[in-house]
């Protein structure tokens, strides 16, 4: 607690000492438990939770008292974290305990005599302002004092309530941003994996329709060797042919002749080659149709609960907001 040095050295102690257990937010004299912030400022325990309720809108609506909260000193707004205890985890300040009894006592024994404690010199003239026992001091400006302290603090409250739904706006926009880049990574992450997969089917097909290329033109080619075999030996009995018919000799003649007849006509019967049907070439058995594709992939979205989800929190958040304005 900040007393001052001068306390001791002031014409009144009593009021100075007064002014030093007052509560920055109640106003009045510290309510036991009194507890000391890590500013090594103090509180009335309940004065402090109000004001911990109050910058944290949203810590009720969780459902309990699992997580923490924040907020800020009234006297020099030093924020002030919180564990899930909430204001019960802050340390009692014993010593200004003590001291608040010790006052009492001191003014309780004033009191008696009919003089205000805090302000003996206030008066009509010598004669002390009289004080019934166990009542608060009577000084004329006393109450608009207090009224405009509770104002201020009411302002102070406000003020607080703002600075936190701020800073959780800034938290849920940076969250937003965060989860935003994630969505789109694995967006990307998902067509990508699609492309993969479009990639390996392709390349699939294509070595199926590469092989079917091999196997055919590979037949084909055999067949023209075939072919030019064929066309080989047909050329050589023609040649047989026309030599033998130059032959002059009669009985040498039809001997070369009916040995060449019986040759060529078995080769014609042995020379029917096989042959490749019409269309052979055709490959249309690998056409492959993508339209039902093509359609699935331009009917792709988000799925609908998200943007009921989205839709839910648009209308929450602006109920809470609402009430919110309506609470200031």
């Amino acid at each position: 607690m900040d007393f001052q040095a001068g306390i001791l050295r002031d014409g009144n102690p009593m009021e100075s000492l007064e002014k030093q257990l007052i509560c920055p937010i109640c106003l009045e004299m510290f309510s036991k438990p009194v507890v000391i912030l890590p500013c090594q400022h103090n509180l009335c325990r309940k004065c402090a939770n109000d004001v911990f309720q109050a910058a944290n809108p949203y810590w009720q609506s969780r459902g309990s008292v699992i997580s923490g909260g924040r907020f800020r000193c009234p006297s020099c707004r030093h924020e002030v974290l919180l564990d899930r205890h909430g204001v019960y985890g802050l340390q009692r300040n014993l010593l200004v305990e003590n001291i608040i009894d010790i006052y009492k006592q001191e003014c309780s024994s004033r009191a008696g005599a009919g003089q205000c404690p805090a302000h003996p010199h206030i008066g009509m003239g010598d004669v002390p302002v009289p004080v019934p026992a166990g009542s608060s001091c009577f000084c004329p400006s006393a109450p608009a004092q207090t009224e405009l302290n509770n104002c201020i603090s009411m302002l102070v409250a406000g003020n607080d309530r703002i600075q936190t739904i701020i800073s959780q706006l800034e938290d849920s926009c940076r969250c937003t941003e965060e989860n935003s880049e994630a969505a789109k990574q694995e967006l990307c992450a998902r067509f990508d994996a699609l492309a993969a997969v479009l990639e390996e089917k392709k390349s699939e097909l294509l070595q199926r329709i590469t092989r079917e290329q091999s196997d055919k033109t590979g037949f084909v080619q055999g067949l023209i060797c075939q072919y030019k075999e064929q066309l080989e030996k047909s050329s050589r009995l023609v040649e047989t042919a026309i030599q033998a018919m130059e032959e002059t000799g009669g009985a040498a003649f039809l001997m070369n002749a009916k040995q060449l007849i019986k040759t060529i006509v078995e080769a014609s019967k042995g020379g029917r080659l096989e042959k490749i049907e019409h269309g052979y070439e055709s490959m249309d058995a690998f056409s492959v149709s993508l339209d039902h594709l093509t359609e699935a992939v331009r009917a792709l979205d988000f799925e609908p609960a998200w943007d009921t989800f989205l839709y839910g929190c648009k209308e929450d958040n602006s109920a809470r907001f609402i009430s919110f304005l309506f609470c200031i």
